[in-house]
Formats: structure tokens, C-alpha cells, sequence
């Protein structure tokens, strides 16, 4: 049975057995962040409507360079639930595996919302699926 988030004006599903990560929000951020028991991760943040989601894209990949030293990044739009979404798809290795994160940006009413998902590749090809439903269900609740 999937779990639901509703703070902060966000509204998503979520694995039941995914743990919730509401510490940024509670510093005063609106972010959280979801882990899977495999420890990948699906994350939304709101950022002010003078912020564009070109910009917030740039800076989340500009934040895995600084992170990442080998890093393959590919610009992508995409259209889900009504919502036009831009980004990136970035591979990178960490602690000697291949890892693939997405970052997607839209602009909603009030705010504008960057979405970054990622995981080691034995994992993503397994939960790609979940992160796309994550991200319809906040997509069609806004």
C-alpha cells in the first residue's frame, strides 16, 4: 500500500516501505527528500518563481560536478501529466559503481519545483518506474 506526503504544499505517493527525510524542510526549506531500503533517492525542492527552471537545472548539475569528478550530463524535456518538464539525465561513478540521476524543473503556480532522482544503476534499472509514478502523483496534484 503506498504512503502519502501532503506538507509544504506538496502532494506525492510514496513506497510504504521508502523512508521520508523532512529535515531541510524543518530548517526552514521546502524540500524533502525519499530513500529506498537500497538507499536511492527521489527528492523535490520549491524555489521562488524569479528563480527559472533553466537556472535550477543548471545549478543541481553544476552541484554533481562539484560532487562528481567524471560526469556525463544530457539535456532532456519531457512531458508528463500535462506538465512540461526540462532537464538533465547525468551518469557519474561513485565508490566504483555507475550511477544515473535525473534532474527535472517546472514551473507551477506559486513557485517553481526541481526534481532530482538518483540511484546506482543495478538499482535504477529496477525502480525507474517508481520514481516516474512519484513524480506523476506530485505532477497531478498541482
Amino acid at each position: 500500500m503506498p504512503a502519502t506526503f501532503n506538507k509544504l504544499g506538496l502532494q506525492f505517493v510514496y513506497p510504504d516501505n521508502w523512508s521520508v527525510d523532512e529535515t531541510e524542510a524543518l530548517e526552514g526549506a521546502a524540500s524533502v527528500t525519499v530513500y529506498s531500503p537500497g538507499g536511492s533517492f527521489w527528492s523535490v525542492s520549491l524555489h521562488p518563481r524569479e528563480t527559472p527552471p533553466q537556472e535550477l537545472v543548471r545549478s543541481a548539475v553544476k552541484a554533481l560536478k562539484q560532487t562528481y569528478d567524471e560526469l556525463d550530463a544530457e539535456d532532456v524535456t519531457q512531458d508528463l501529466a500535462g506538465k512540461h518538464l526540462i532537464g538533465s539525465d547525468v551518469n557519474f561513478y561513485c565508490l566504483d559503481l555507475t550511477n544515473t540521476a535525473q534532474v527535472r524543473a517546472f514551473a507551477a503556480p506559486n513557485y517553481n519545483v526541481v526534481i532530482l532522482c538518483q540511484a546506482d544503476d543495478r538499482e535504477f534499472a529496477e525502480i525507474e518506474q517508481v520514481f516516474q509514478a512519484m513524480t506523476f502523483s506530485l505532477l497531478s496534484h498541482m
